[in-house]
């Protein structure tokens, strides 16, 4: 008896990119992101704890364009998979499974991300302009 070939599942080329489907993959990315933050805040940590050379160093890569880019990413990385994992948590009440609330949330997530990570770069900016 021959092989009936059968469809496969569709994949992301199939699918439009929706909401929903998109916060999904970017909690994940950020998820993983944040892990790789948590081995630079080790790393700063055991600098802060070695010599000035070391620390200064450290201090000076951090103070570099690129690693102020890279922790406004961090940043806005946390903030966005803060908000949209007390979404997951009021998913796992039972709460928001109707499709406008699932827009609704998913909307509230990226204005409060958007707010949150300008708020806090504004004042990061303050600050070191002030010492």
């Amino acid at each position: 008896m021959a092989a009936q070939q059968r469809p496969l599942s569709p994949h992301l080329q199939v699918y439009r990119p929706q909401i929903t489907m998109v916060m999904s993959i970017m909690h994940r990315i950020t998820g993983v992101f944040l892990a790789f933050g948590a081995f630079a805040l080790t790393a700063w940590l055991l600098a802060s704890a070695s010599d000035n050379d070391t620390f200064n160093a450290f201090q000076d890569c951090v103070a570099s364009p690129i690693g102020k880019i890279v922790l406004f990413a961090l940043v806005a990385a946390l903030v966005y998979h803060f908000f949209n994992g007390i979404r997951h948590l009021l998913w796992d009440i039972g709460w928001g499974f109707e499709i406008p609330q699932f827009y609704r949330s998913g909307y509230a997530v990226l204005a409060l991300t958007a707010v949150v990570t300008a708020a806090l770069a504004f004042l990061a900016w303050n600050a070191g302009g002030a010492a």
